[in-house]
């Protein structure tokens, strides 16, 4: 696998085109290549801002939240969320590289993953194309964020290998690769946390990703997501005292 970032302008509320910031930074792409792009400069491009000061910052976060956990349960003062199937802090909400504004989550990322797909096939005349809208987010028990993918298109997330033989021809049982937080993950290193400017970045030769030419199907975005009660960690979920939040009865795959 290879993947390359790309330096774009520093992208404020003036940049409304998200497409026109492609058209100037993406002089190319090829066959079977993955756009990852942070849903900072998606959400920044959409309008999904709020001013600092002109909002509660805490009524904003319950406001975007599904459910949320308040943030006097923990000495960061942080609040944690649930959203989109991901939990996460501060239901997404960042102030980072926002120039005097709250950056909310893009709105509808799958149909914006959707998009740009149709977008890189279209202008560049491809079948093959990816797209990853990604996020930074922390691990339990882990210092520091890694990546992870809100949205994805063109290509199959999950690599299943159960019923595959390891090494020694046992079948697994349990194991699934998700792709698309893995690849999140290196993109999102590459592209940085502070001033690197590089919001772009193109993978390419992934050769155990399964391209598709066309977009995820409900049945494949839904294969994505666990249950608070079924997931490993479910003891813990089902256990919080969690409060509904404005999104709470929101379509988790908009």
């Amino acid at each position: 696998m290879n993947i390359y970032t790309l330096k774009t302008h520093k992208i404020t509320t003036q940049d409304k085109d998200l497409f026109a910031i492609l058209d100037t930074y993406l002089p190319n792409f090829s066959e079977g290549s993955i756009l990852a792009i942070t849903s900072k400069i998606v959400a920044i491009s959409q309008g999904d801002v709020a001013p600092i000061g002109t909002v509660d910052k805490q009524a904003l976060i319950e406001q975007e939240a599904e459910y949320f956990l308040p943030p006097a349960t923990n000495r960061y003062g942080v609040t944690l969320t649930i959203k989109a199937g991901l939990l996460i802090p501060n239901a997404g909400i960042d102030e980072s590289n926002g120039n005097g504004y709250h950056i909310l989550w893009p709105r509808q990322p799958q149909q914006t993953a959707n998009a740009l797909r149709a977008y890189l096939c279209r202008r560049f005349n491809i079948q093959h194309a990816g797209v990853l809208i990604t996020d930074s987010n922390v691990t339990p028990l882990r210092m520091g964020v890694t990546g992870v993918a809100l949205a994805h298109s063109g290509f199959l997330a999950l690599n299943n290998y159960i019923g595959v033989p390891d090494l020694f021809d046992r079948p697994l049982r349990m194991t699934q690769a998700n792709l698309a937080d893995a690849m999140a993950t290196t993109a999102v290193l590459l592209m940085g946390e502070g001033n690197e400017q590089t919001p772009l970045a193109v993978i390419q030769d992934a050769g155990f990703v399964t391209f598709q030419p066309r977009d995820p199907t409900t049945e494949e975005l839904e294969q994505l997501h666990i249950a608070r009660e079924d997931d490993l960690y479910g003891a813990l979920l089902t256990n919080a005292a969690w409060q509904k939040g404005g999104k709470a009865d929101a379509d988790k795959r908009g």
